[in-house]
């Protein structure tokens, strides 16, 4: 799945973690792996006059999402892929979304994975317009972004065991090497 991001914002952010979330939610929504989607990161000012173009409302917001093709979910998963399908941008405001994080009482880093996952489903045809229709976007939204939090906190704990076992193993190797050098076994030739 190809996935480009760009920040124009102004705002540094953690790009990496953001390309994570919406390829996690991309996969478990079962879009094809040839999939395309650009994500970009904009000031106030041009999210404003996007958010007014499109939308026909005032003022920036924090996401907006502009689908390119229709994407085929009826389609059965087996059935031959006709290429790479471009679902189109995701368009996020950090500076706009900083201040729905502090409201919300969580880091910026939150707020615009939680806006990617948001961004994702409307590419997919989620929209919260009707009371059911929010219901069942925003529980997915939350499924999606709490599983991959999970997942994401279980890969580092497993990359943190395996940085402490190759410690163990290169303090007991170092502690070897020493005893072998004191008895002399170190030396080249040295037979046993």
């Amino acid at each position: 799945m190809s996935i480009e991001i760009a920040n124009e914002s102004g705002v540094e952010v953690a790009e990496g973690p953001i390309v994570e979330v919406a390829r996690y939610a991309l996969d478990r929504m079962g879009v094809s792996p040839l999939a395309e989607l650009s994500i970009m990161l904009i000031e106030l000012e041009p999210m404003a006059e996007l958010h007014e173009r499109w939308l026909d409302e005032p003022g920036p917001t924090d996401v907006m999402s502009f689908p390119m093709d229709e994407y085929d979910s009826a389609r059965r998963p087996d059935a031959p892929s006709s290429g790479p399908a471009l679902l189109g941008d995701i368009v996020l405001c950090p500076a706009f979304a900083a201040d729905q994080a502090a409201a919300a009482g969580h880091g910026l880093d939150d707020e615009l994975h939680l806006l990617t996952v948001h961004g994702v489903l409307h590419l997919l045809g989620y929209d919260h317009a009707e009371p059911d229709e929010e219901r069942q976007m925003f529980g997915l939204q939350a499924e999606l972004l709490a599983d991959w939090r999970a997942a994401r906190a279980e890969a580092e704990r497993a990359a943190r065991e395996r940085a402490a076992a190759a410690a163990r193993t290169a303090r007991e190797r170092a502690k070897d090497d020493r005893l072998l050098g004191t008895v002399g076994l170190d030396e080249p030739g040295a037979s046993s």
